[in-house]
């Protein structure tokens, strides 16, 4: 009973001189205050711009080879007839022999680009419009915020119908809804062809502008139209006025997605691709995305990022326990002669010891607490400024209270023993 009541006694003695001197005991738990906030905004910061990378690579698929028709440098193919045509990019040819003769792979997915602009109304929009069929939106696992995507029915009758971008709906259709409105596309002849929109994709958030996603495009602002109905209505020849000029260009598809069977074979799929489009293409007019190669490399960005950002957060920790210490050690200083007087009436080395101990690991349990609160709001505002997800794992605050809480057991350890060494009657003496 004597011990348990001297250790009341102690763990009382310790809160009441916090109490007493509050401005203090506050200046002494701020370095933690600073640290903990710092270790938790920082990581979780780092956390949430490495999330939107990542999501936006997971969009790509990691079962999925993307390869894409690039514009060869020079100017590519190039044949003169009534105008300057740039021929170049993957061909039904390419698709053909990716279909019959590359293993492991179990569906092969098209895409082609046929127009550049969208209008409704008085209001034009600049976009990507995309022939796409319906396994496009399974393979790269697309959600629509409204209404549905393309459908096998729609791909079959050639149906104008479209699913446009978050960033499309809200420019053509900013107060009013979208499903059922009809969107004008800009065709090679100069008419406009009357689209109904049947669905509306999710924002796609990301990391840094434009909005880029799934074959690095702008998801925002791109209109998906069935595959079929590219072909019939604007066929192979696409028509793009740049810097004044008319560009005229053959590419019969802008994207082809492979989805491999099996994770393990991602990587020899990508190589066997590459040996097969090499055979067939003069110029290097393509180029072959490992979604899954991207994304370990982005893992291990991650992490190092990580490691970086918690080394010189916890300096900030670091700081703080060394202020921690000065403030205990001064303490011990101007308490020299009621250190004495409890040394005269009985208490022993180990109960001042547990006394400036209490004190230093309230502070900083105190401060951790309030950290946490800080840096979660701090990591909140600066993440919902910048567009990114904010990401505040559990491990991030348990271990920085945990190292706020270890930071003050280390640095209040030597001024508690020093506090404890003191001789009672060189303490009483004390002025």
């Amino acid at each position: 009973m004597r011990s348990a009541g001297i250790s009341i006694e102690t763990v009382r003695l310790g809160m009441k001189n916090i109490r007493l001197h509050k401005l203090r005991s506050f200046l002494t738990t701020l370095g933690i205050i600073c640290g903990v906030g710092a270790v938790i905004c920082m990581l979780s910061i780092g956390e949430g711009a490495s999330e939107a990378e990542m999501a936006l690579i997971r969009l790509l698929g990691t079962h999925n080879v993307i390869i894409q028709s690039v514009m060869p440098q020079g100017g590519g193919d190039v044949s003169e007839a009534r105008s300057r045509l740039l021929d170049y990019g993957l061909t039904r040819q390419d698709l053909d022999i990716i279909s019959q003769t590359i293993p492991h792979t179990r569906r092969v997915v098209p895409l082609r680009e046929v127009a550049f602009e969208v209008s409704s109304g008085a209001r034009r929009h600049p976009v990507k419009v995309v022939g796409a069929e319906p396994a496009f939106f399974e393979v790269v696992q697309i959600k629509v915020a409204r209404g549905r995507v393309i459908r096998d029915v729609d791909q079959r009758d050639t149906t104008k119908v479209c699913v446009i971008g978050a960033g499309v709906a809200e420019v053509l259709f900013a107060y009013e809804d979208p499903i059922g409105q009809t969107v004008n596309v800009d065709s090679m002849a100069g008419n406009m062809i009357p689209f109904e929109v049947v669905g509306v994709l999710e924002r796609v958030e990301t990391a840094g502008l434009p909005a880029k996603g799934i074959g690095e495009r702008d998801l925002n602002t791109d209109v998906f139209i069935p595959l079929t109905t590219a072909d019939q209505r604007f066929g192979d020849i696409r028509s793009r006025i740049t810097s004044g000029t008319r560009e005229l260009s053959r590419c019969v598809y802008s994207d082809l997605y492979v989805e491999v069977d099996e994770l393990e074979n991602v990587r020899a799929v990508a190589e066997m691709l590459a040996q097969a489009l090499a055979h067939t293409h003069r110029h290097l007019d393509y180029g072959v995305q490992v979604p899954l190669e991207r994304l370990r490399i982005a893992e291990s960005e991650k992490r190092r990022r990580q490691i970086t950002l918690g080394a010189i957060a916890g300096i900030s920790l670091l700081v703080g326990g060394i202020g921690i210490m000065n403030i205990m050690l001064a303490t011990v200083t101007e308490r020299t002669r009621e250190i004495g007087i409890r040394r005269a009436l009985g208490a022993k080395r180990r109960h001042i010891t547990i006394q400036f101990l209490i004190e230093a690991v309230v502070l900083t349990t105190v401060g951790g607490l309030i950290g946490i609160a800080g840096g979660a709001a701090g990591a909140h505002v600066i993440t919902r400024w910048a567009g990114w997800p904010t990401v505040i794992h559990e491990w991030t605050i348990l271990v920085s209270f945990g190292l706020a809480v270890a930071v003050g057991v280390f640095f209040g350890i030597y001024p508690a023993a020093a506090a404890a060494r003191l001789d009672p009657i060189e303490a009483l003496r004390h002025e």
